[in-house]
């Protein structure tokens, strides 16, 4: 969905080839989503070899496990939980080996992919909002929601994130609508008011590469995932974060065991140590997402990441919604994207 930099961290750690008597885990996961030093001190730790693989999006990483490729753990969305779960693609969890969930922020579990986390445990969370230039955007103008991404004051100087998942949310909500509607009354308004933003606001369609740009101030707006405005902000004082009171997308990567876990036990020695607060610290300093650890989220939010709102996402706001799973659905405004993107 979403990651730092996705490109600059390539962790596939195969060293099979001159260590077969150890053990094997196999680990699914996004692009730098980790700090590099966790890897190699886990395969000490447990005297084993981690084959970290990673993924571009829920969609990719589903298609790969069609292909047959198998894997003990998975970091999915929330809605790619729900699907696996339907599909009895996971197992449950033992928590009597996952000592460090207690640590777990509460708003964080019981959510309607997994209302009793039998399959799933939090890695990562946060939501959609929009990066904004202080120099260039008038804070009134942020009143306008979501609307602002249509306000031709900005016209050419607006990043639209390329995935129709999130776009279709954008504008959902800009119109009151749920982003889990099945009307299709209000998806083809939802369409109409893309294709006005489509030629009127003449954007640039981007995914990971907003991240350096926007650092850079290339542009006054963009799209973007709260762990990437973090880190912008961090990096450009210039720039800084705004949720519309709309509602987004709220979200939570979670970490699962594959049904076909070959490493089960040492399946649950990964989620464990990922946990852990000490390496919940590292990974969430690496990649400037929200820990899901309730005294790393309370420290994190008062030293490294002081000041930056996109660390600390709201929980519970009415108006926001975890995507839920519908493959039909998915599959119109897949169609009706493309068709904004070549109109």
């Amino acid at each position: 969905m979403k990651k730092i930099g996705f490109s600059i961290l390539l962790l596939s750690l195969m060293l099979t080839g001159c260590q077969t008597s150890k053990p094997t885990l196999k680990v699914f996961s996004w692009g730098a989503y980790i700090d590099n030093t966790v890897i190699e001190k886990f395969e000490n730790d447990y005297d084993c070899v981690v084959i970290y693989d990673m993924f571009e999006s829920n969609e990719s990483m589903y298609t790969k496990l069609l292909s047959g490729e198998k894997y003990d753990v998975l970091v999915p969305s929330d809605y790619m939980v729900q699907r696996l779960i339907d599909e009895d693609a996971l197992q449950a969890l033992d928590y009597t080996k996952l000592t460090n969930a207690s640590g777990i922020i509460n708003g964080l579990l019981n959510r309607e992919f997994d209302p009793t986390n039998t399959y799933s445990i939090p890695y990562f969370w946060g939501n959609v909002g929009l990066i904004y230039n202080t120099t260039i955007v008038d804070q009134t103008d942020l009143s306008q929601g979501w609307n602002i991404l249509r306000d031709t004051t900005y016209k050419g100087q607006v990043y639209v994130y390329d995935s129709e998942r999130d776009v279709f949310m954008v504008a959902l909500k800009a119109l009151g609508y749920s982003t889990n509607t099945t009307n299709m009354s209000q998806i083809n308004k939802a369409y109409d008011w893309l294709e006005v933003l489509d030629k009127t606001m003449d954007p640039v369609y981007s995914t990971d590469d907003v991240i350096d740009n926007m650092i850079q101030g290339n542009k006054a707006i963009a799209m973007v995932y709260s762990g990437d405005a973090t880190y912008i902000t961090a990096e450009n004082p210039d720039m800084a974060y705004y949720v519309p009171l709309q509602g987004t997308n709220f979200w939570v990567d979670s970490m699962v065991i594959s049904r076909d876990a070959k490493e089960v036990d040492l399946a649950h020695e990964w989620i464990n140590t990922m946990l852990d607060p000490e390496v919940a610290k590292l990974n969430s300093v690496f990649v400037g997402y929200s820990s899901p650890i309730q005294t790393v989220f309370d420290d994190l939010k008062e030293t490294d990441f002081y000041g930056l709102s996109a660390y600390t996402p709201r929980l519970d706001y009415p108006n926001d919604e975890v995507f839920k799973y519908n493959e039909d659905i998915k599959r119109i405004i897949s169609d009706l994207w493309v068709k904004v993107k070549a109109n």
